[in-house]
Protein backbone atom coordinates (compact mmCIF):
# COMPACT_ATOMS: atom_id res chain seq x y z
CA UNK A 1 0.00 0.00 0.00
CA UNK A 2 1.34 3.47 -0.92
CA UNK A 3 0.71 6.25 0.98
CA UNK A 4 0.53 9.41 -1.43
CA UNK A 5 0.90 13.11 -0.87
CA UNK A 6 2.06 16.11 -3.04
CA UNK A 7 5.19 13.23 -3.91
CA UNK A 8 4.57 9.53 -4.02
CA UNK A 9 4.85 8.23 -0.53
CA UNK A 10 5.26 4.47 0.78
CA UNK A 11 5.27 3.18 3.75
CA UNK A 12 7.13 -0.17 3.37
CA UNK A 13 9.79 -2.25 4.26
CA UNK A 14 13.47 -1.42 3.61
CA UNK A 15 17.03 -1.73 3.85
CA UNK A 16 20.46 -0.12 3.91
CA UNK A 17 20.71 2.36 0.39
CA UNK A 18 24.54 0.31 0.16
CA UNK A 19 25.44 -2.59 1.25
CA UNK A 20 28.87 -3.92 2.01
CA UNK A 21 30.24 -5.30 -0.59
CA UNK A 22 33.51 -6.56 0.06
CA UNK A 23 33.51 -10.38 0.81
CA UNK A 24 29.57 -10.32 1.72
CA UNK A 25 30.98 -9.05 5.57
CA UNK A 26 29.17 -6.73 7.66
CA UNK A 27 31.48 -4.15 9.63
CA UNK A 28 31.86 -6.79 12.62
CA UNK A 29 33.49 -9.31 10.25
CA UNK A 30 30.40 -11.98 10.09
CA UNK A 31 28.08 -13.21 7.11
CA UNK A 32 25.99 -9.46 6.11
CA UNK A 33 22.46 -10.45 5.98
CA UNK A 34 22.34 -8.37 2.11
CA UNK A 35 24.93 -10.67 0.73
CA UNK A 36 23.15 -12.62 -1.45
CA UNK A 37 20.80 -10.10 -2.77
CA UNK A 38 21.56 -7.12 -5.16
CA UNK A 39 19.14 -5.20 -7.33
CA UNK A 40 20.04 -5.54 -10.59
CA UNK A 41 23.82 -6.65 -9.84
CA UNK A 42 26.13 -9.25 -10.22
CA UNK A 43 26.11 -12.52 -8.05
CA UNK A 44 29.35 -13.47 -9.56
CA UNK A 45 30.40 -15.24 -13.08
CA UNK A 46 28.98 -18.83 -14.39
CA UNK A 47 29.40 -20.00 -17.73
CA UNK A 48 27.93 -18.86 -20.79
CA UNK A 49 26.36 -21.46 -21.67
CA UNK A 50 23.33 -21.47 -24.12
CA UNK A 51 19.28 -21.69 -22.36
CA UNK A 52 17.62 -24.59 -23.59
CA UNK A 53 15.38 -24.02 -26.49
CA UNK A 54 12.01 -23.82 -26.02
CA UNK A 55 9.31 -25.93 -28.34
CA UNK A 56 8.59 -23.83 -31.98
CA UNK A 57 5.94 -21.81 -32.09
CA UNK A 58 2.81 -22.43 -34.77
CA UNK A 59 1.36 -19.56 -36.06
CA UNK A 60 5.18 -17.59 -36.69
CA UNK A 61 2.55 -14.26 -37.79
CA UNK A 62 1.97 -13.87 -34.32
CA UNK A 63 5.46 -13.88 -32.98
CA UNK A 64 8.42 -11.06 -33.03
CA UNK A 65 12.01 -12.51 -33.26
CA UNK A 66 15.03 -9.80 -32.47
CA UNK A 67 18.91 -9.96 -31.43
CA UNK A 68 18.79 -7.16 -28.00
CA UNK A 69 22.28 -8.04 -27.05
CA UNK A 70 25.90 -9.20 -27.47
CA UNK A 71 26.42 -12.36 -25.11
CA UNK A 72 28.83 -10.55 -23.19
CA UNK A 73 26.96 -6.92 -22.11
CA UNK A 74 25.02 -8.98 -19.28
CA UNK A 75 27.23 -10.21 -16.39
CA UNK A 76 24.96 -13.06 -14.12
CA UNK A 77 22.59 -11.48 -11.92
CA UNK A 78 21.81 -8.99 -14.29
CA UNK A 79 18.80 -7.70 -15.78
CA UNK A 80 17.94 -5.25 -18.78
CA UNK A 81 14.93 -4.12 -19.87
CA UNK A 82 15.30 -4.54 -24.23
CA UNK A 83 12.83 -3.90 -27.19
CA UNK A 84 11.78 -6.62 -29.73
CA UNK A 85 10.07 -3.35 -32.00
CA UNK A 86 6.45 -4.81 -30.69
CA UNK A 87 6.52 -4.16 -27.35
CA UNK A 88 9.57 -4.61 -24.21
CA UNK A 89 10.63 -7.66 -22.76
CA UNK A 90 13.14 -8.34 -19.32
CA UNK A 91 16.09 -9.91 -20.24
CA UNK A 92 17.59 -12.09 -17.05
CA UNK A 93 21.00 -13.42 -16.86
CA UNK A 94 21.81 -15.97 -13.94
CA UNK A 95 23.78 -18.54 -13.79
CA UNK A 96 25.60 -18.47 -16.82
CA UNK A 97 21.77 -18.41 -18.62
CA UNK A 98 19.72 -16.06 -20.09
CA UNK A 99 15.78 -15.89 -19.70
CA UNK A 100 13.35 -12.90 -21.36
CA UNK A 101 9.79 -12.36 -19.80
CA UNK A 102 7.27 -9.81 -19.20
CA UNK A 103 8.72 -6.39 -18.13
CA UNK A 104 6.19 -4.59 -15.99
CA UNK A 105 4.86 -6.13 -12.81
CA UNK A 106 0.94 -6.76 -13.62
CA UNK A 107 -0.10 -5.47 -10.12
CA UNK A 108 0.50 -1.81 -10.54
CA UNK A 109 2.74 -1.59 -13.80
CA UNK A 110 6.40 -1.14 -11.93
CA UNK A 111 8.96 -1.73 -14.11
CA UNK A 112 10.78 -4.85 -12.77
CA UNK A 113 14.27 -4.30 -13.97
CA UNK A 114 14.39 -1.99 -10.90
CA UNK A 115 13.72 -4.71 -8.47
CA UNK A 116 15.33 -7.59 -7.03
CA UNK A 117 17.00 -10.32 -8.81
CA UNK A 118 17.57 -13.47 -6.60
CA UNK A 119 17.66 -17.40 -6.88
CA UNK A 120 15.84 -17.77 -9.90
CA UNK A 121 12.95 -14.93 -9.09
CA UNK A 122 12.33 -11.27 -9.46
CA UNK A 123 10.98 -9.19 -6.88
CA UNK A 124 8.95 -5.69 -7.76
CA UNK A 125 10.78 -2.72 -6.51
CA UNK A 126 7.28 -1.30 -5.45
CA UNK A 127 5.32 -3.76 -3.68
CA UNK A 128 7.53 -6.89 -3.58
CA UNK A 129 5.15 -9.15 -5.92
CA UNK A 130 7.69 -11.84 -7.00
CA UNK A 131 7.76 -13.84 -10.13
CA UNK A 132 9.50 -17.17 -11.31
CA UNK A 133 12.32 -16.28 -14.17
CA UNK A 134 11.32 -19.61 -15.65
CA UNK A 135 7.82 -19.72 -15.47
CA UNK A 136 6.71 -16.15 -15.20
CA UNK A 137 4.51 -17.74 -12.58
CA UNK A 138 3.88 -15.21 -9.66
CA UNK A 139 5.40 -17.12 -5.99
CA UNK A 140 4.54 -13.67 -3.50
CA UNK A 141 1.59 -11.34 -4.18
CA UNK A 142 0.14 -9.00 -3.99
CA UNK A 143 -1.17 -9.07 -7.77
CA UNK A 144 -3.39 -11.78 -9.48
CA UNK A 145 -1.66 -12.21 -12.75
CA UNK A 146 1.35 -13.79 -14.02
CA UNK A 147 4.08 -13.15 -16.46
CA UNK A 148 4.02 -14.26 -20.28
CA UNK A 149 8.22 -15.63 -20.38
CA UNK A 150 9.75 -15.76 -23.90
CA UNK A 151 12.30 -17.99 -25.75
CA UNK A 152 15.32 -17.01 -25.42
CA UNK A 153 18.52 -18.45 -27.64
CA UNK A 154 21.74 -17.28 -28.56
CA UNK A 155 23.70 -17.45 -32.42
CA UNK A 156 26.83 -16.27 -32.87
CA UNK A 157 27.21 -14.53 -29.43
CA UNK A 158 24.00 -12.66 -30.23
CA UNK A 159 21.21 -12.83 -27.40
CA UNK A 160 18.22 -13.49 -29.23
CA UNK A 161 14.64 -13.28 -27.90
CA UNK A 162 10.98 -14.95 -29.85
CA UNK A 163 7.97 -13.75 -28.02
CA UNK A 164 4.44 -13.87 -28.95
CA UNK A 165 2.87 -10.19 -29.92
CA UNK A 166 0.02 -10.15 -27.93
CA UNK A 167 1.63 -11.48 -24.55
CA UNK A 168 4.53 -8.30 -25.19
CA UNK A 169 1.16 -5.98 -24.97
CA UNK A 170 -0.34 -7.57 -22.55
CA UNK A 171 2.60 -8.32 -20.20
CA UNK A 172 0.56 -10.54 -18.07
CA UNK A 173 -1.13 -14.53 -17.97
CA UNK A 174 -3.61 -16.07 -16.20
CA UNK A 175 -2.31 -19.34 -15.03
CA UNK A 176 -4.99 -22.15 -16.48
CA UNK A 177 -7.80 -23.60 -14.60
CA UNK A 178 -10.08 -25.80 -14.53
CA UNK A 179 -13.58 -25.40 -14.84
CA UNK A 180 -17.12 -27.03 -13.18
CA UNK A 181 -17.89 -30.11 -14.24
CA UNK A 182 -21.07 -30.46 -12.82
CA UNK A 183 -24.56 -28.89 -14.54
CA UNK A 184 -25.87 -26.45 -12.54
CA UNK A 185 -28.51 -24.63 -12.44
CA UNK A 186 -28.01 -20.78 -11.15
CA UNK A 187 -30.77 -20.74 -8.75
CA UNK A 188 -29.87 -23.97 -6.73
CA UNK A 189 -29.52 -22.82 -3.17
CA UNK A 190 -26.08 -25.60 -3.00
CA UNK A 191 -22.47 -24.50 -3.47
CA UNK A 192 -19.83 -27.10 -2.94
CA UNK A 193 -17.52 -23.79 -1.62
CA UNK A 194 -19.08 -21.08 -0.71
CA UNK A 195 -17.23 -17.68 -0.44
CA UNK A 196 -18.44 -14.57 1.91
CA UNK A 197 -16.94 -11.61 0.15
CA UNK A 198 -15.07 -10.31 -3.10
CA UNK A 199 -12.07 -8.85 -1.75
CA UNK A 200 -8.43 -10.67 -2.42
CA UNK A 201 -8.70 -13.44 -0.07
CA UNK A 202 -11.95 -14.45 -1.55
CA UNK A 203 -10.84 -14.18 -4.94
CA UNK A 204 -7.57 -15.75 -4.80
CA UNK A 205 -9.13 -18.50 -3.01
CA UNK A 206 -11.48 -19.21 -5.45
CA UNK A 207 -9.05 -18.93 -8.23
CA UNK A 208 -6.13 -20.82 -6.67
CA UNK A 209 -9.02 -23.96 -6.24
CA UNK A 210 -9.85 -23.73 -10.18
CA UNK A 211 -5.81 -23.93 -10.97
CA UNK A 212 -5.65 -26.70 -8.24
CA UNK A 213 -8.36 -28.68 -10.14
CA UNK A 214 -11.10 -28.01 -8.37
CA UNK A 215 -14.36 -29.09 -10.77
CA UNK A 216 -17.48 -28.39 -8.58
CA UNK A 217 -19.42 -25.26 -8.14
CA UNK A 218 -17.86 -22.27 -6.37
CA UNK A 219 -20.23 -19.06 -5.35
CA UNK A 220 -18.78 -15.82 -4.29
CA UNK A 221 -20.58 -13.26 -2.72
CA UNK A 222 -20.49 -9.49 -1.86
CA UNK A 223 -22.33 -6.84 -0.59
CA UNK A 224 -20.73 -4.55 -3.33
CA UNK A 225 -22.77 -4.07 -6.87
CA UNK A 226 -19.57 -4.86 -8.46
CA UNK A 227 -17.39 -6.84 -9.59
CA UNK A 228 -14.21 -7.26 -7.88
CA UNK A 229 -12.08 -4.25 -7.64
CA UNK A 230 -9.12 -2.66 -6.30
CA UNK A 231 -10.35 -0.69 -3.19
CA UNK A 232 -7.02 0.35 -1.92
CA UNK A 233 -6.82 2.55 -5.03
CA UNK A 234 -9.95 4.45 -3.62
CA UNK A 235 -8.32 6.75 -1.07
CA UNK A 236 -5.59 7.50 -3.93
CA UNK A 237 -7.90 8.14 -7.18
CA UNK A 238 -10.91 9.22 -6.08
CA UNK A 239 -12.38 9.94 -9.59
CA UNK A 240 -11.70 5.94 -10.79
CA UNK A 241 -14.89 4.14 -11.46
CA UNK A 242 -15.67 1.03 -10.94
CA UNK A 243 -14.26 -0.42 -13.79
CA UNK A 244 -11.37 1.41 -13.96
CA UNK A 245 -10.24 -0.40 -10.78
CA UNK A 246 -11.95 -3.75 -11.27
CA UNK A 247 -9.55 -6.79 -10.01
CA UNK A 248 -11.79 -9.07 -12.49
CA UNK A 249 -14.14 -8.97 -15.21
CA UNK A 250 -17.82 -10.80 -14.81
CA UNK A 251 -16.96 -12.22 -18.32
CA UNK A 252 -13.42 -13.67 -16.63
CA UNK A 253 -15.46 -14.95 -13.38
CA UNK A 254 -18.20 -16.89 -15.94
CA UNK A 255 -15.07 -18.05 -18.10
CA UNK A 256 -13.75 -19.99 -15.30
CA UNK A 257 -17.22 -20.93 -13.51
CA UNK A 258 -16.38 -18.26 -10.39
CA UNK A 259 -20.23 -17.59 -9.91
CA UNK A 260 -20.64 -14.29 -8.34
CA UNK A 261 -23.80 -12.81 -6.68
CA UNK A 262 -23.87 -9.08 -5.81
CA UNK A 263 -25.74 -7.27 -3.21
CA UNK A 264 -25.91 -9.85 -1.20
CA UNK A 265 -25.32 -9.45 2.89
CA UNK A 266 -25.00 -12.20 5.17
CA UNK A 267 -27.00 -11.98 8.08
CA UNK A 268 -26.49 -15.07 9.44
CA UNK A 269 -24.68 -18.39 9.35
CA UNK A 270 -25.99 -21.93 10.97
CA UNK A 271 -22.70 -24.69 11.17
CA UNK A 272 -25.14 -27.57 11.59
CA UNK A 273 -27.14 -27.11 8.88
CA UNK A 274 -24.17 -25.96 6.93
CA UNK A 275 -25.91 -22.79 5.36
CA UNK A 276 -25.50 -19.08 5.09
CA UNK A 277 -28.88 -16.71 5.13
CA UNK A 278 -28.91 -13.21 3.55
CA UNK A 279 -31.13 -10.34 4.21
CA UNK A 280 -32.40 -10.54 1.23
CA UNK A 281 -33.89 -14.01 2.21
CA UNK A 282 -31.75 -16.29 -0.08
CA UNK A 283 -30.58 -19.23 2.16
CA UNK A 284 -27.28 -20.86 0.43
CA UNK A 285 -26.14 -24.20 1.68
CA UNK A 286 -22.42 -25.42 1.55
CA UNK A 287 -19.91 -28.20 2.28
CA UNK A 288 -17.12 -25.64 2.18
CA UNK A 289 -17.19 -22.19 3.34
CA UNK A 290 -14.66 -19.54 3.46
CA UNK A 291 -15.41 -15.98 5.19
CA UNK A 292 -13.39 -13.08 3.59
CA UNK A 293 -15.89 -9.98 4.69
CA UNK A 294 -12.92 -7.65 5.76
CA UNK A 295 -13.78 -4.47 7.43
CA UNK A 296 -15.76 -1.91 8.21
CA UNK A 297 -15.79 1.66 8.84
CA UNK A 298 -15.63 2.27 12.92
CA UNK A 299 -18.65 3.24 13.88
CA UNK A 300 -18.93 7.09 15.72
CA UNK A 301 -21.16 9.01 17.67
CA UNK A 302 -21.74 12.70 16.07
CA UNK A 303 -24.65 14.95 14.66
CA UNK A 304 -25.12 15.16 11.56
CA UNK A 305 -24.88 11.37 10.60
CA UNK A 306 -27.56 11.39 7.44
CA UNK A 307 -26.92 14.39 6.41
CA UNK A 308 -25.58 13.81 2.09
CA UNK A 309 -22.23 15.01 1.95
CA UNK A 310 -20.46 12.97 4.90
CA UNK A 311 -18.79 10.23 4.27
CA UNK A 312 -16.85 6.51 4.83
CA UNK A 313 -14.93 6.01 1.65
CA UNK A 314 -16.15 2.24 0.85
CA UNK A 315 -17.17 2.47 -2.39
CA UNK A 316 -16.68 3.88 -6.24
CA UNK A 317 -20.04 6.01 -5.75
CA UNK A 318 -18.69 7.54 -2.59
CA UNK A 319 -15.18 8.40 -4.07
CA UNK A 320 -16.52 9.75 -6.83
CA UNK A 321 -19.26 12.13 -4.59
CA UNK A 322 -16.10 13.18 -2.56
CA UNK A 323 -14.52 14.42 -5.72
CA UNK A 324 -17.07 15.94 -7.03
CA UNK A 325 -18.45 17.97 -3.92
CA UNK A 326 -14.71 18.55 -2.68
CA UNK A 327 -13.94 20.49 -5.93
CA UNK A 328 -12.70 23.67 -5.04
CA UNK A 329 -14.72 23.66 -1.39
CA UNK A 330 -13.84 22.81 1.92
CA UNK A 331 -13.00 19.87 3.01
CA UNK A 332 -12.61 18.07 6.24
CA UNK A 333 -11.32 14.56 7.37
CA UNK A 334 -11.89 13.04 10.71
CA UNK A 335 -8.94 10.75 11.34
CA UNK A 336 -5.60 10.59 10.51
CA UNK A 337 -5.46 6.51 9.21
CA UNK A 338 -3.97 5.84 6.28
CA UNK A 339 -7.09 6.44 4.60
CA UNK A 340 -7.78 9.52 5.94
CA UNK A 341 -4.26 10.89 4.98
CA UNK A 342 -4.52 9.56 1.51
CA UNK A 343 -7.63 11.33 0.95
CA UNK A 344 -6.42 14.46 2.26
CA UNK A 345 -3.33 14.01 -0.06
CA UNK A 346 -5.76 13.34 -3.16
CA UNK A 347 -7.68 16.37 -2.47
CA UNK A 348 -5.09 19.01 -1.90
CA UNK A 349 -4.83 20.02 -5.89
CA UNK A 350 -9.08 19.92 -6.03
CA UNK A 351 -10.46 21.34 -2.72
CA UNK A 352 -10.25 24.96 -1.38
CA UNK A 353 -9.39 24.13 1.63
CA UNK A 354 -8.37 20.36 3.45
CA UNK A 355 -8.28 20.18 7.48
CA UNK A 356 -7.63 17.25 9.14
CA UNK A 357 -8.93 15.94 12.85
CA UNK A 358 -6.79 14.06 14.89
CA UNK A 359 -6.22 12.61 17.84
CA UNK A 360 -2.79 12.64 17.89
CA UNK A 361 -0.66 15.75 16.94
CA UNK A 362 1.52 13.71 14.52
CA UNK A 363 -0.05 11.05 12.34
CA UNK A 364 0.93 7.60 12.31
CA UNK A 365 2.83 8.71 15.75
CA UNK A 366 2.54 5.50 17.33
CA UNK A 367 2.86 3.38 14.08
CA UNK A 368 5.90 4.90 12.76
CA UNK A 369 7.35 7.15 15.36
CA UNK A 370 7.41 11.09 15.85
CA UNK A 371 10.03 11.85 13.59
CA UNK A 372 8.94 10.13 10.44
CA UNK A 373 5.07 11.14 11.13
CA UNK A 374 6.44 14.50 10.81
CA UNK A 375 8.26 14.20 7.96
CA UNK A 376 4.72 12.93 6.00
CA UNK A 377 3.10 15.74 7.44
CA UNK A 378 5.36 18.31 5.85
CA UNK A 379 4.62 16.63 2.55
CA UNK A 380 0.91 18.38 3.15
CA UNK A 381 0.13 21.87 2.13
CA UNK A 382 -3.60 22.80 3.61
CA UNK A 383 -4.42 26.07 3.80
CA UNK A 384 -5.92 26.71 7.42
CA UNK A 385 -8.90 27.96 7.90
CA UNK A 386 -26.98 19.38 3.72
CA UNK A 387 -23.21 19.98 6.33
CA UNK A 388 -22.18 23.34 6.29
CA UNK A 389 -19.66 22.93 9.72
CA UNK A 390 -17.43 20.50 11.98
CA UNK A 391 -17.61 21.55 15.49
CA UNK A 392 -14.61 20.61 17.50
CA UNK A 393 -14.46 19.09 21.00
CA UNK A 394 -12.37 22.46 21.99
CA UNK A 395 -15.30 24.82 19.93
CA UNK A 396 -13.74 25.68 16.87
CA UNK A 397 -15.54 25.67 13.55
CA UNK A 398 -14.18 24.38 10.43
CA UNK A 399 -16.20 24.88 7.57
CA UNK A 400 -17.34 21.92 5.79
CA UNK A 401 -18.89 21.28 2.12
CA UNK A 402 -17.53 17.77 2.27
CA UNK A 403 -16.85 15.50 5.51
CA UNK A 404 -14.90 12.06 5.15
CA UNK A 405 -14.56 10.32 8.13
CA UNK A 406 -11.52 7.70 8.27
CA UNK A 407 -11.09 7.38 11.85
CA UNK A 408 -9.97 3.11 11.51
CA UNK A 409 -12.15 0.53 10.78
CA UNK A 410 -13.70 -3.01 12.43
CA UNK A 411 -13.63 -6.50 11.66
CA UNK A 412 -17.42 -7.25 9.65
CA UNK A 413 -17.71 -10.42 11.40
CA UNK A 414 -21.25 -8.71 13.64
CA UNK A 415 -23.46 -11.54 11.80
CA UNK A 416 -21.25 -14.03 12.99
CA UNK A 417 -22.36 -13.53 17.09
CA UNK A 418 -24.68 -16.40 17.28
CA UNK A 419 -23.03 -18.68 15.18
CA UNK A 420 -20.66 -20.53 17.51
CA UNK A 421 -17.56 -19.00 15.41
CA UNK A 422 -14.30 -18.76 18.20
CA UNK A 423 -14.03 -14.92 18.02
CA UNK A 424 -11.86 -12.35 19.90
CA UNK A 425 -13.42 -9.30 21.88
CA UNK A 426 -12.62 -7.09 19.42
CA UNK A 427 -14.88 -9.56 16.52
CA UNK A 428 -11.77 -11.15 14.92
CA UNK A 429 -11.99 -14.60 14.01
CA UNK A 430 -9.42 -16.60 15.53
CA UNK A 431 -8.04 -19.51 12.70
CA UNK A 432 -4.90 -21.96 12.37
CA UNK A 433 -2.21 -22.33 10.11
CA UNK A 434 -4.74 -23.44 7.43
CA UNK A 435 -6.52 -20.85 8.04
CA UNK A 436 -9.42 -22.98 9.57
CA UNK A 437 -11.92 -22.07 12.42
CA UNK A 438 -12.89 -24.30 15.24
CA UNK A 439 -15.92 -25.26 13.15
CA UNK A 440 -15.41 -27.92 10.88
CA UNK A 441 -15.34 -26.89 7.43
CA UNK A 442 -15.59 -23.27 7.38
CA UNK A 443 -12.40 -21.47 7.14
CA UNK A 444 -11.75 -17.31 6.95
CA UNK A 445 -8.87 -15.19 5.58
CA UNK A 446 -7.90 -11.18 5.23
CA UNK A 447 -8.81 -8.47 7.62
CA UNK A 448 -11.48 -10.78 10.13
CA UNK A 449 -8.93 -13.05 11.02
CA UNK A 450 -6.69 -12.97 13.88
CA UNK A 451 -3.63 -15.97 12.59
CA UNK A 452 -0.46 -17.35 13.94
CA UNK A 453 2.64 -15.61 12.39
CA UNK A 454 5.54 -17.79 12.40
CA UNK A 455 8.23 -15.05 12.39
CA UNK A 456 6.81 -14.11 15.81
CA UNK A 457 6.83 -17.58 17.10
CA UNK A 458 2.98 -18.44 16.08
CA UNK A 459 1.41 -15.52 17.95
CA UNK A 460 -1.70 -15.01 16.92
CA UNK A 461 -1.63 -11.74 14.84
CA UNK A 462 -4.45 -9.72 12.63
CA UNK A 463 -2.50 -8.41 9.63
CA UNK A 464 -4.86 -5.67 8.10
CA UNK A 465 -2.86 -5.63 4.41
CA UNK A 466 -4.06 -6.11 0.73
CA UNK A 467 -1.12 -8.33 0.20
CA UNK A 468 -1.79 -10.43 3.22
CA UNK A 469 -5.50 -11.00 2.12
CA UNK A 470 -3.69 -12.18 -1.05
CA UNK A 471 -1.80 -15.16 0.83
CA UNK A 472 -4.69 -15.91 3.21
CA UNK A 473 -6.96 -16.99 -0.11
CA UNK A 474 -3.99 -18.96 -1.91
CA UNK A 475 -5.62 -22.38 -0.75
CA UNK A 476 -3.44 -25.16 -2.46
CA UNK A 477 -5.88 -27.64 -2.36
CA UNK A 478 -9.33 -28.72 -3.01
CA UNK A 479 -10.34 -29.29 0.35
CA UNK A 480 -9.16 -26.22 1.36
CA UNK A 481 -6.58 -27.62 4.29
CA UNK A 482 -3.61 -27.04 3.30
CA UNK A 483 -1.62 -25.14 5.59
CA UNK A 484 -0.92 -21.71 3.76
CA UNK A 485 2.34 -20.24 3.29
CA UNK A 486 2.31 -17.52 6.52
CA UNK A 487 5.95 -16.87 6.15
CA UNK A 488 5.43 -13.95 3.02
CA UNK A 489 6.71 -10.32 3.74
CA UNK A 490 3.77 -7.89 4.47
CA UNK A 491 4.95 -4.61 3.55
CA UNK A 492 2.91 -2.17 5.36
CA UNK A 493 2.04 -4.27 8.14
CA UNK A 494 6.01 -4.86 9.01
CA UNK A 495 6.11 -1.27 10.26
CA UNK A 496 3.85 -1.94 13.11
CA UNK A 497 6.83 -4.40 14.51
CA UNK A 498 4.10 -7.03 14.10
CA UNK A 499 1.90 -5.45 17.58
CA UNK A 500 4.97 -6.10 18.99
CA UNK A 501 6.39 -2.46 19.00
CA UNK A 502 9.66 -1.04 18.92
CA UNK A 503 12.25 1.03 21.06
CA UNK A 504 14.17 3.04 18.89
CA UNK A 505 14.27 4.32 15.45
CA UNK A 506 17.73 4.98 13.23
CA UNK A 507 17.01 6.61 9.96
CA UNK A 508 19.43 6.98 7.01
CA UNK A 509 18.67 9.92 4.51
CA UNK A 510 17.12 13.05 4.36
CA UNK A 511 13.50 13.78 6.22
CA UNK A 512 13.00 17.08 4.91
CA UNK A 513 13.70 15.72 1.39
CA UNK A 514 11.66 12.63 1.84
CA UNK A 515 13.92 10.27 0.75
CA UNK A 516 14.60 8.05 3.70
CA UNK A 517 14.55 4.74 5.33
CA UNK A 518 13.07 4.17 9.40
CA UNK A 519 14.83 1.16 10.60
CA UNK A 520 12.65 -0.07 13.95
CA UNK A 521 14.51 -1.71 16.30
CA UNK A 522 13.62 -3.79 19.66
CA UNK A 523 16.51 -4.45 21.49
CA UNK A 524 19.40 -5.50 18.83
CA UNK A 525 16.86 -6.68 16.24
CA UNK A 526 15.62 -4.93 13.20
CA UNK A 527 11.70 -5.87 13.73
CA UNK A 528 10.13 -3.00 10.98
CA UNK A 529 11.12 -0.81 8.75
CA UNK A 530 9.77 2.27 6.97
CA UNK A 531 10.82 4.36 3.48
CA UNK A 532 9.70 7.03 1.51
CA UNK A 533 11.35 6.85 -2.01
CA UNK A 534 14.23 4.52 -1.62
CA UNK A 535 13.20 1.81 -3.75
CA UNK A 536 14.17 -1.09 -4.16
CA UNK A 537 15.59 -1.19 -1.08
CA UNK A 538 12.07 -2.49 0.04
CA UNK A 539 12.42 -5.55 -2.06
CA UNK A 540 16.43 -6.26 -0.71
CA UNK A 541 14.29 -6.46 2.96
CA UNK A 542 11.85 -9.08 1.53
CA UNK A 543 14.56 -11.21 0.14
CA UNK A 544 16.52 -10.62 3.18
CA UNK A 545 13.28 -11.71 5.73
CA UNK A 546 12.37 -14.18 3.37
CA UNK A 547 15.27 -16.76 3.41
CA UNK A 548 15.27 -16.50 7.17
CA UNK A 549 17.72 -14.46 8.00
CA UNK A 550 17.63 -11.31 10.72
CA UNK A 551 18.79 -7.70 10.38
CA UNK A 552 20.35 -6.55 13.81
CA UNK A 553 20.97 -3.01 14.98
CA UNK A 554 24.58 -3.51 14.22
CA UNK A 555 24.08 -4.21 10.28
CA UNK A 556 21.84 -0.74 9.48
CA UNK A 557 24.66 1.61 11.73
Amino acid sequence: MCLCCTVEVKVELSLLEKEKEVDGLSPNGKASPFADCRPNGALGHGSDDDSTPLPPYHKPRDYVEASVCHVKDLENGQMREVDLGSGRALLIKEHGEFSAMGHKCPHYGAPLVKGVLSKGHVRCPWHGACFNIATGDIEDFPGLDSLPTFQVRVEKDKVIIRANKQALQSQKRSKPMARCSAVINSSTGFSHVLIIGSGPAGLVCAETLRQEGFTDRIVMCTMDRHPPYDRPKLSKSLDSTAEQLRLRSMDFLQEHDIELLTEKEAVAIDVKTRSVTFEDGLRMEYRKLFIATGSKPKPMNYKGKDVRNVFHLRTPEDANSIARLANNKNAVIVGTSFVGMEVAAALTDKAHSVSIIGIESVPFKKALGEKVGKAIMKSFVFPVTQLKEVVLKSGKVLRADVCVIGAGSVPATGFLKQSGLHMDSKGFITVNKMMQTNVDGVFAGGDVVMFPFPPRNNKKVNIPHWQMAHVHGECKNKDLNQEVNLNWIVFLSICQGYGDGFDDVIIQGDLDELRFVAFYTRSEEVVAVASMNYDPIVSRVAEVLGSGKTIKKRDVE
